[in-house]
């Protein structure tokens, strides 16, 4: 069996492009806190997981998700390999992701706008003010 689960912050803002044949592909990295052994000198560690999103998860990753808000991935490790530019091979291990949830307070939450049909958009945080939203839109 396959499976990694693993829980974290985006280390950076996901970088979102798109396959010739137009399928969105999100790349990103959450820091996931190592437990320090009892006795250590108390400083926390983090691991670096490399995390590749497809289609409708890539999507939901580029309008919702920026550094520091904390997710649960669900995926399985895949191990490729490459030819460096210097013609050496290289080995890249990440997580394909098959579920991601938002963790986290209500309030860290990514602003989001929409009216009473139900239908909501993320509005990237580029407005000034975001417009009132009651609590019969707010979709979770």
């Amino acid at each position: 069996m396959n499976k990694w689960i693993g829980k974290g912050r985006l280390a950076r803002d996901p970088e979102v492009r798109y396959t010739q044949s137009g399928k969105a592909v999100a790349s990103f990295t959450i820091a996931c806190n190592r437990q320090v052994k009892k006795g250590s000198d108390g400083k926390q560690t983090a691991d670096f997981i490399s995390c590749v999103a497809w289609e409708g998860i890539a999507q939901t990753v580029n309008n919702y998700l920026t550094k520091g808000r904390e997710v649960l991935v669900e995926g399985r490790l895949q191990t490729r390999s490459y030819e460096a530019k210097d013609g050496s091979k290289r080995y890249v291990t990440e997580v394909i992701v098959s579920n991601l949830e938002f963790c986290g307070k209500r309030e860290d939450a990514a602003p989001m706008v929409g009216q009473n049909t139900g239908s909501f958009s993320y509005n990237g945080g580029r407005s000034d003010t975001p417009p009132e939203i009651g609590d019969e839109d707010i979709p979770f």
